[in-house]
């Protein structure tokens, strides 16, 4: 069995895979950007094939988009132009002198961050980028979900598809890993083109939205909004002219935080 970021790697599966043909995630950013009130330079930070750094691009914001995977990011600048594309690492970034009036972290890139080192080294970064009275938008999975919750841990989930006359299937499993607060996950692929198998190790760091309050405040932020839904991965989906939920009790966790003093 051969060890690689099959999605990663192809960055046209990855959307075949995960398709948002509605541009919900881009739609809810801007909803966000456009609620809580801020200028037009974001950058879109973790943003994999570039669709919703295009989308805020096409609603007139200046958006540079970086992303760790060269792969992405070569698929972004074909695919998806407009924003200005760039390689960084978001657990630790410097984007020179540039000034942002917002950050957006989508589809739990932030919880890459797997240590409390490396979500320091995250949110330090974004600080340093951000303009005084800047926003921070992220939407990622939310750890108290799994507090007493095993539905999503007791069977593999299965999916399939089709892509370059191939069929492909997915066995995802999921475990949690309470010494490292690590939601970790092995996703094994198999294609009926007579390939070897590819399996996919990664993991997530476990927030609790408490958690995540202390640690924004320790940065400097003030939170806005902290909420599990409607967000653009939720059931229902967001729409617009939806409001914020007062709970963070569901699987994803929606946050908007403003800097209110800069390093």
């Amino acid at each position: 069995m051969r060890n690689a970021n099959l999605l990663t790697d192809n960055p046209a599966l990855y959307e075949a895979r995960f398709p948002d043909e509605a541009r919900l995630a881009g739609r809810w950013a801007e909803d966000c950007l456009r609620r809580y009130g801020t200028g037009p330079r974001v950058l879109d930070i973790g943003c994999g094939t570039g669709r919703d750094a295009a989308y805020l691009h096409g609603a007139g914001r200046m958006v540079v988009g970086a992303d760790l995977s060269e792969a992405m990011l070569v698929h972004a600048r074909v695919h998806h132009p407009g924003p200005e594309y760039l390689q960084a690492d978001l657990r630790g970034f410097d984007l020179a002198e540039r000034s942002f009036d917002a950050v957006v972290c989508l589809d739990s890139a932030l919880l890459y961050c797997h240590t409390n080192d490396e979500l320091d080294g995250f949110l330090g970064s974004c600080r340093r980028s951000l303009a005084p009275g800047g926003l921070l938008v992220a939407e990622m999975r939310n750890g108290a979900f799994f507090l007493g919750r095993t539905e999503l841990l007791v069977t593999s989930s299965v999916s399939e598809l089709s892509w370059q006359g191939i069929t492909y299937r997915s066995t995802t499993t999921l475990r949690v890993d309470r010494t490292a607060q690590l939601l970790r996950r092995t996703r094994v692929w198999t294609a009926d083109d007579g390939s070897p198998p590819v399996e996919q190790r990664s993991a997530w760091r476990l927030l609790f939205p408490q958690e995540l309050r202390h640690l924004l405040a320790v940065h400097g932020f003030e939170v806005l909004a902290l909420y599990d839904g409607p967000g653009p991965r939720t059931e229902p989906p967001w729409r617009v002219g939806d409001l914020p939920a007062a709970t963070a009790d569901a699987d994803r966790l929606h946050l908007v935080a403003r800097l209110t003093r800069a390093h």
